[in-house]
């Protein structure tokens, strides 16, 4: 998972929005005394129109949510601070919930355990078709492709002519691109915390660290195979030596450290439309640094970015699957969970990135990323139309009127943000050129936009 991951859309140099803004897209709004037809995208003030990438649409769906039967209502995010938001040296879930305290935004607590019983129950019940379904598209093993199979092999008498080839080939691909591999990397290599963040669902989660369940064997597994992407990566970083290793090092340190609070709320509906998103996401992201690189005549690291896409796609397959036998057993309370993600927006998993310096760093990556290519705005929206499709979402019948509204507002959802990203990008068309440096590259500047 890159962003993804792993993720995002999210990502477009500039500054967007002030504190009061607010960008019309149609949908459902509220007035505070009930719901009325008008939505709103709310931009925070502090997210940068680039940050439309990787995971930002940090920028929240929608003023109004839908009243459940109990009366309980998720009120409107619009003054909440950017997903984008970065925590400082010592990083963690208290320093962001202080950084977002000092900068006069509530202190969001969450949610949690929000699935009902019903839905527990339903979530139970799937366990033999985990079993029968998602097992499967897991490789065996021994048939599974490894990190030393794209890189030199320090065991060969050819190995230091290998290296050498290696970096003559990395002197011809320029910062940017490293500082996006740099990034996607790092999100990789952050996989604990999307380990964690699995074992937090209730009744799919691996009570004792080994659990013979289908769920729990998902999980590790589905670990142990990403856990190759980081390796590979980082290796292949270590011996370009175009970057930094050290204030890599320290960034991956700082988010793993860190964590990450998707807005799943313990709750597997809510966390496997998140895992369909973000797989797509990195499958995207790494498919296009794949491309680059071939672009800039490196077939060798073109096929590693290529075979850890390949990875994203089939794990993609997986979670899509999950959220579509959802959709068959509880349609109107996955519909109700599809909206909740996306009013909330896809949170990128490493949106709290630091390397002990730059409090901008995820939002220069993002942008950055933007600019080449590898994951924009636009391919956020064609996430979530891809999604709508694969689920046919729009032929789901008989939904009750929450639903029925949640169902709207998610097929119209897509062709929104297309509007806001094509606004986005005229507007930072029209801006001044901007640079930033990245401790990545060695302080080298990089442009942004």
């Amino acid at each position: 998972m890159a962003m993804a991951t792993k993720g995002a859309a999210a990502a477009v140099v500039g500054s967007v929005a002030t504190a009061s803004c607010r960008m019309q897209l149609g949908g459902w709004s509220s007035n505070g005394m009930g719901s009325r037809p008008s939505a709103t995208l709310c931009v925070p003030s502090r997210l940068r129109t680039e940050v439309l990438l990787r995971g930002l649409m940090a920028t929240d769906v929608a003023a109004h949510d839908f009243r459940s039967k109990a009366g309980r209502r998720i009120h409107s995010r619009a003054e909440a601070v950017s997903a984008s938001t970065v925590v400082p040296a010592g990083a963690g879930a208290q320093h962001a919930a202080a950084l977002r305290k000092s900068r006069g935004a509530p202190v969001d607590l969450g949610k949690t355990h929000s699935m009902s019983l019903e839905q527990l129950e339903i979530v139970k019940s799937m366990d033999s078709w985990a079993g029968e379904t998602l097992l499967p598209l897991l490789k065996p093993i021994e048939r599974s492709w490894q990190p030393s199979d794209y890189l030199p092999d320090s065991s060969s008498e050819s190995f230091y002519e290998d290296v050498r080839e290696l970096r003559k080939r990395a002197l011809e691909i320029p910062d940017d691109y490293f500082v996006v591999l740099v990034g996607d990397m790092i999100t990789e290599e952050a996989l604990p915390t999307y380990q964690t963040m699995l074992n937090t669902l209730d009744g799919t989660r691996d009570e004792t660290g080994a659990s013979p369940t289908p769920w729990g064997k998902w999980t590790r597994t589905w670990t142990a195979e990403e856990n190759r992407h980081g390796d590979a990566l980082n290796r292949y970083l270590y011996l370009s030596g175009r970057v930094n290793m050290r204030a890599v090092e320290k960034t991956i340190q700082y988010l793993i450290g860190s964590g990450m609070d998707p807005k799943t709320e313990n709750n597997p509906y809510l966390g496997f439309v998140y895992t369909s998103f973000q797989e797509r996401a990195t499958f995207i992201s790494h498919g296009n640094t794949a491309r680059h690189a071939k672009e800039y005549g490196d077939m060798k690291l073109a096929n590693l970015c290529g075979t850890i896409a390949a990875d994203e796609r089939r794990h993609e397959i997986a979670y899509t699957l999950i959220v579509e036998k959802l959709f068959e057993l509880d349609p109107n309370g996955t519909m109700l969970a599809f909206y909740d993600m996306m009013k909330k927006g896809i949170t990128m998993p490493a949106h709290l990135m630091y390397d002990g310096e730059s409090q901008t760093l995820f939002d220069d990556f993002s942008a950055v990323a933007q600019r080449l290519g590898v994951y924009t705005a636009a391919d956020y929206a064609s996430i979530l139309q891809h999604l709508v499709k694969r689920w046919k979402v729009e032929n789901i019948p008989g939904l009750s009127g929450e639903a029925a509204k949640a169902q709207d507002f998610v097929c119209k959802l897509p062709s929104r943000i297309v509007r806001l990203a094509e606004r986005a990008e005229s507007k930072r068309a029209k801006d001044e050129l901007k640079t930033a440096r990245f401790s990545w590259v060695h302080n080298r500047e990089v442009l942004l936009n």
